[in-house]
């Protein structure tokens, strides 16, 4: 039997190919432009062939989350800060990246490589496996929590949707976000160092 002009299409293509071109339209237009009908223009298919692969969007967009925290575990140490590091650099390197990470993980569609590498970190602090599982969960969502407000803050000086008395300058942008971020590290940091110690 012959297939479709959709299933052959489809098959040429791998997961991988949806997920690339998924990425390129993320990059381009954000989370709110992410849409089947983008991605499937973007490979020259019918939407109806993006399914194919993955039986919704959420699926795919739980694909999309785990390319963009692929490398973030690379971080191999008993440093919490450097993975914490890695992991937000990683969402940074794609437009909405800790928007589309944080969805994924709420709805349980993504495991998170650096989070198993929190917890190990935490347990050789000193920490119990359930303080450790804490511990590593604290620093996942200060970690998105912070990156999302973050880009949030990037895209709102660039549409000019910000209040008039924020101040979203570049410079204003670009002065204090590493700053701040390492700080709030250190101080989990400290309270995980802290809590081994009792």
């Amino acid at each position: 039997m012959t297939p479709a002009p959709d299933d052959a299409a489809s098959a040429r293509r791998g997961k991988a190919d949806v997920v690339d071109a998924a990425m390129a339209v993320l990059d381009e237009h954000g989370i709110a432009g992410l849409s089947m009908r983008r991605i499937a223009d973007a490979l020259d298919l019918q939407v109806s062939a993006l399914y194919w692969h993955f039986p919704n969007k959420q699926a795919l967009l739980a694909a999309v989350s785990a390319r963009i925290v692929d490398g973030a575990d690379a971080v191999r140490s008993d440093d919490l800060a450097a993975v914490a590091a890695a992991l937000r650099d990683r969402l940074l390197a794609h437009r909405d990246g800790a928007e589309i990470v944080s969805s994924s993980l709420a709805l349980g569609l993504l495991d998170l490589p650096a989070r198993a590498h929190l917890v190990d970190a935490a347990r050789r602090a000193g920490l119990a496996d359930a303080a450790a599982g804490v511990a590593a969960d604290t620093l996942v969502h200060f970690v998105i929590g912070f990156t999302f407000h973050e880009q949030q803050r990037l895209h709102a000086a660039v549409v000019g949707a910000a209040a008039p008395v924020a101040d979203l300058s570049p410079a204003s942008a670009d002065a204090s976000p590493a700053d701040d971020f390492a700080a709030g590290v250190e101080l989990i940091v400290a309270g995980i160092r802290t809590a081994a110690r009792a």
